[in-house]
């Protein structure tokens, strides 16, 4: 390399970094989503949250409430972790499919039965990568493996031997079952399971330290506590996933599993806002990386055009909905030109792609119940004051 070049990359990793870490011109006063966050705690709609406010460049705001359980024994900070729940789907599963993508080692047209042979019993021959990423796969939306598998192969077998519930391509069914065989088949491509390979490609190269399967005895202690679960496993759960087909198949799936902090997150959610330039953390110097070629994020972030049915989805994340019987998760303010997910457990993640704004929003709402859906109205009512805010300075 010569050295003027050198000079250059030298040039732009410092530059990147300066942006980084701070470049806001202006101070946001986000007392009002405090007190919405307070009262939703009050109101008994979830013991402990994390909020974090960010544009491609930096934080704006990061603060924690509440605490670990109604109990009030121990307070939530920002280096708790929550049991992502489907955020996994994006975070983990995505993000690695992506990255596969971007390599030439999967295509997005091609065969699922291409990559794990034994999917293709039973009419699902046909059914590709694309399929199950956009969840028009024809997969049921969710099986209770946990009443008849002991293993992960288990899970794989029954899915593997269903048939479809419905004819590929033609509507959504929002599908765990389509996030389980993603993973699945980042499994068979890497040859590493996928915990190992997610933290191995994507979470310490983006510096996601706090981001992980499988809580160890430490780690378990930083994790909210989930749900009682009295139907099955007859416990509390905590550093364990709730997930009850993640937990069948060892804590590690393609659907749920992972555990993290808001912190964590916005590392991934900058990276896509910036186009897939990152600072890599694994190396001691200034070093600015491509973590996907921004013609790969598009093709990620952009919802397909030629769906003959009503469609949301881009692959792997969703947008902004049609409002129903609930709600926006995202709120109602946000621009059509959003991406985002959430999380049975309380979690949520959103941009806005026009306004170049990430919100991550972390919550223990099933603890320790499922019952507690206050979290439907408070969510978007915190989007839409944020975005607020973001748009009157």
């Amino acid at each position: 390399m010569n050295i003027s070049l050198l000079i250059m990359k030298k040039i732009a990793a410092i530059l990147f970094l300066t942006l980084s870490i701070n470049t806001s011109a202006y101070t946001y006063d986000f007392t009002e989503v405090d007190n919405l966050i307070q009262n939703a705690i009050s109101n008994r709609y979830f013991p402990g949250a994390q909020i974090l406010v960010a544009n491609e460049n930096e934080i704006l705001y990061s603060k924690s409430f509440g605490y670990y359980t109604y109990d009030q024994n121990k307070e939530v900070t920002n280096e708790s972790i929550f049991d992502l729940a489907s955020l996994t789907k994006v975070i983990a599963t995505t993000a690695a499919v992506m990255k596969l993508y971007d390599e030439g080692k999967v295509g997005l047209d091609h065969r699922v039965a291409y990559y794990v042979p034994e999917f293709a019993a039973n009419g699902k021959e046909w059914v590709t990568v694309e399929n199950l990423l956009l969840h028009n796969s024809g997969l049921k939306a969710w099986m209770p493996f946990y009443t008849t598998c002991y293993s992960k192969q288990d899970v794989v077998n029954t899915i593997c031997n269903e048939g479809l519930s419905y004819q590929t391509g033609t509507g959504f069914k929002y599908s765990d079952l389509n996030a389980i065989m993603l993973g699945v088949l980042v499994e068979r491509i890497t040859g590493m399971d996928l915990d190992v390979y997610c933290e191995k490609e994507i979470f310490e190269p983006l510096g996601m330290k706090s981001t992980y399967f499988n809580p160890n005895e430490f780690q378990k202690e930083l994790a909210l506590p989930t749900e009682y679960d009295g139907n099955w496993r007859g416990r509390m759960l905590q550093g364990e996933v709730h997930d009850e087909a993640a937990s069948v198949m060892g804590g590690v799936s393609g659907n749920a599993g992972l555990f993290s902090n808001a912190e964590d997150i916005y590392e991934m959610m900058k990276m896509l806002l910036n186009k897939g330039a990152y600072v890599n953390k694994m190396t001691a110097g200034l070093r600015i990386d491509t973590f996907v070629t921004s013609e790969t994020i598009e093709r990620f972030l952009t919802k397909p055009m030629d769906t003959y049915y009503y469609n949301t989805r881009t692959l792997g994340w969703d947008t902004k909905p049609e409002p129903t019987s609930y709600r926006q998760p995202c709120g109602e303010m946000i621009s059509e030109n959003c991406f985002g997910h959430t999380g049975y457990t309380g979690t949520s993640v959103w941009a806005d792609r026009d306004r170049k704004i990430i919100v991550v929003f972390l919550t223990n709402r099933v603890h320790p119940s499922r019952s507690a859906n206050g979290i439907r109205e408070i969510r978007p009512e915190i989007h839409n004051k944020i975005i607020e805010i973001y748009s009157n300075q």
